[in-house]
């Protein structure tokens, strides 16, 4: 089937030809039309399968085919986070090129007021997070008297952040006549719930389960030491020449110290999370994309929205605590049928991680070897041959050999001559006590 078959208007399938699709994907197929008779929309696909585009596309046709015209918005689309909201709109303005529908997206970290007068121009298409949009709510900047259509994009995750009230909240501000769609990459049983409080009557689409991965993506295991994987990684990166690479860890402070690590690898480096100023993480993501930056490290706020084309290759450095997140990880890669590579790099202490991915999966990973270079960068050299002698405390003299008769001790104002039973490698202080007990 082609787009031409789905009902859709000719702007937009200039528009469509324009960025390059050809035939819909499966969830587009099933859900274009049936958003197109105005039901309610129920549906559940993994990351990565065009999921935006089948609500973006026919919400498009029936705003710009309505007779009455109005300065407020009329389609509001709910997302977790501030790069799949701004993801969100980038597709709404892609497909709706040729039309003269206005879109606008808010979420906080940054300044209200250009919001604010963007209202004031008129929005017909409004992209938001839930806490800045009843911020507006709030202050009374924005109407959503006329909302004829309510998106609420990776609903799942929305759950999982705690955005269960803030919804709630949203709804009651929105007219009792409209569509609803709730699309989830999951179907928990808050989902459900969720999903009978405010569909109506909905169509059911599931195109394929939640919790399998892509099959273009090819899935391998690394079993490394956690003091090994940043020298396995930037090895990777750089014998690779990997241009491209968006790497998890599961904390900020991890995110951090990692992209410094990397950076004195000589790789070039950014880092993306929550604790980030909005215009950083604008900045980092818009550099990876454009290649300056070779590699992004992220907290799981990327697991979801970041649609990077042609994205080669992604690595756990460290596995999530949420088997679930992985599928949302990897997924940012091998999107739309292309082919991708997902590594992770597995420590002793993750092993019961990687069982509960696995399970999840139904499949066992393949274990891949560390490349000998790697290896030796991330073994410790060997100690000298010979007899091991305890450490001395500072302050403490050295126990006496009994085989042997312990040397007389020196003068204090001389450096003694046998001084190998002293601990090396100490702070000055403590050294300067170790010789001190000589």
């Amino acid at each position: 089937m082609s787009f031409q078959h789905l009902g859709l208007c000719a702007p937009l399938l200039r528009a469509i030809e324009a960025q390059g699709h050809t035939t819909p994907t499966p969830i587009q197929e099933k859900a274009i039309a049936r958003v197109l008779e105005g039901t309610d929309v129920l549906a559940g696909a993994k990351t990565g399968t065009g999921k935006t585009a089948a609500f973006a596309l026919p919400i498009l046709q029936q705003l710009d085919q309505e007779k009455t015209r109005t300065r407020l918005p009329r389609a509001l689309i709910l997302t977790p986070t501030r790069e799949l909201a701004a993801q969100v709109e980038n597709d709404f303005k892609a497909y709706g090129r040729f039309l003269t529908l206005r879109t606008a997206v808010i979420f906080g970290g940054v300044n209200i007021n250009p919001q604010i007068r963007q209202f004031q121009k008129g929005v017909d298409i409004l992209v938001a997070t839930p806490g800045r949009l009843l911020d507006h709510v709030g202050r009374k900047t924005l109407d959503l008297s006329q909302i004829a259509c309510l998106v609420l994009d990776e609903a799942d995750r929305m759950l999982d952040m705690g955005f269960i009230h803030d919804i709630r909240k949203v709804i009651k501000c929105l007219p009792a006549k409209r569509q609803n769609m709730l699309f989830s990459a999951t179907y928990s049983r808050e989902i459900r719930e969720l999903a009978n409080g405010l569909l109506k009557n909905p169509v059911h689409i599931e195109v394929s389960p939640g919790n399998t991965a892509p099959r273009a993506i090819d899935q391998e295991v690394y079993q490394v030491s956690q003091d090994g994987k940043r020298d396995l990684l930037s090895g990777l990166i750089r014998d690779g020449s990997w241009h491209q690479t968006l790497v998890f860890t599961r904390t900020k402070h991890r995110a951090n110290k990692l992209t410094k690590q990397l950076l004195s690898d000589g790789i070039a480096a950014a880092a993306i999370h929550g604790n980030k100023s909005q215009a950083a993480r604008t900045k980092a993501l818009a550099d990876f994309k454009n290649g300056t930056v070779q590699t992004l490290v992220a907290t799981d706020i990327a697991a979801r929205g970041l649609d990077i084309k042609h994205l080669p290759h992604v690595v756990n450095f460290d596995l999530p605590h949420v088997a679930e997140d992985y599928i949302h990880r990897i997924g940012r890669t091998g999107r739309a049928g292309e082919k991708g590579e997902a590594l992770s790099l597995v420590s002793s202490d993750e092993q019961g991680l990687l069982v509960n991915i696995q399970r999840l999966l139904k499949q066992q990973l393949p274990v891949r070897q560390i490349p000998v270079t790697e290896i030796q960068k991330t073994s410790q050299p060997a100690a000298p041959a010979g007899p091991v002698s305890k450490p001395v405390k500072p302050g403490h003299a050295p126990q006496k050999n009994r085989a042997k008769s312990a040397p007389s001790r020196p003068d204090k104002n001389r450096r003694p001559q046998n001084t190998g039973w002293l601990p090396t490698g100490l702070k000055p202080k403590r050294q300067a006590a170790a010789w001190s007990a000589v």
